[in-house]
This record gives structure tokens, sequence and C-alpha cells, in this order.
């Protein structure tokens, strides 16, 4: 999936006021610096982790290594939450926690992790090696998963604490 685009918006705070756009959301969704991700064990229990993530066309894209809590969680059931601060507010986005494998696209998720963190990996066989490993992601090789959104929130943190929920539609 590239480009998600909500098929419909509305504020969840103030039934008068305007949502915020999803460009609005998507650009804090972009600029987090850390993401909380919440996976859930197959027992039922919750999980959640601090993860790094990058926005690449369109969607948030996170990598864990395959023995890691999280990746074991997601083979078991892929939804997902994740949340990050935004400027004046925070953004969740709930949604399908999918493996990432075209060469190309993690070629690019590999660059904005470049950009943005400073961190630097080799795309191996679907997958991110990295020397030194990743303190969030456990050891290498690591998968690289997107986040299919099913719908995402903003929720105001200050002013005037307007919140918006976002849908998507699944194809």
């Amino acid at each position: 999936m590239t480009n998600a685009k909500p098929v419909s918006e509305r504020t969840i705070s103030d039934n008068d006021a305007s949502p915020m756009p999803w460009t609005k959301g998507s650009e804090r969704l972009a600029g987090g610096s850390t993401y909380w991700l919440a996976t859930v064990r197959p027992d039922g229990r919750p999980h959640l982790m601090p993860v790094l993530g990058v926005w690449v066309d369109g969607v948030l894209h996170f990598s864990a290594g395959p023995d890691t809590q999280k990746a074991r969680n997601i083979a078991a059931n892929p939804q997902v939450s994740v949340s990050t601060e935004g400027d004046g507010s925070d953004v969740v986005v709930e949604g399908a926690a999918v493996a990432v494998r075209d060469g190309r696209r993690l070629d690019r998720v590999a660059t904005a992790y470049a950009e943005k963190y400073g961190w630097q990996v080799e795309v191996r066989d679907g997958t991110f090696d990295a020397a030194g490993g990743a303190p969030t992601a456990g050891d290498p090789p690591y998968d690289v998963y997107e986040v299919v959104p099913d719908k995402a929130f903003a929720l105001s943190t200050e002013g005037s604490m307007i919140s918006t929920r976002w849908a998507f539609d699944q194809d």
C-alpha cells in the first residue's frame, strides 16, 4: 500500500468544528521522533514498545528483528496501534502491520532512516542488515513493516482541543 488516504474524517470533540485535514495528520506522523507500537501477544496480553519510524510513500514504516516480541506478536496478529507526539496533537494510527519485501521500497525506507536518524542499513534479501544492531529493533536482520491504516486519530494537546478521526478504505 502506498499513499494511504482517508475516506472520511470527522471531529470527535466538537461537532461544530472542522476536522484536521489528513495532510496535517500525516505531517505530524512523518515528523515524529519516537513512536509507540502496541501489539497483542497470542495470549491476549498487550505489548507496548518504542520504535523508530519513517514516513515513506504515504505510510508509516518501522522495523523489527524476527525474534523480538513485537515481530512474533505481529506474525500471530498483525493488528497494531502506533502513536507519536505532534505539534499540538498526538497522532494514533490503527491498522495492520504488513511486511515490506519490495527492494525499491526498502531502499527508500533505508534512505529515510539514514536521513532521519543517521541509521545506516543495507537492503539484503528483502530485509535490513545493519552493523551494530538497533536498540529498538533487536538483532539483524530486520523485517520492515508498513502500517496499513484502518483509522487514525489526532488528539489535541493544546489550544482549541479539537480532535479528529479519519477512516480508511481497505481495497
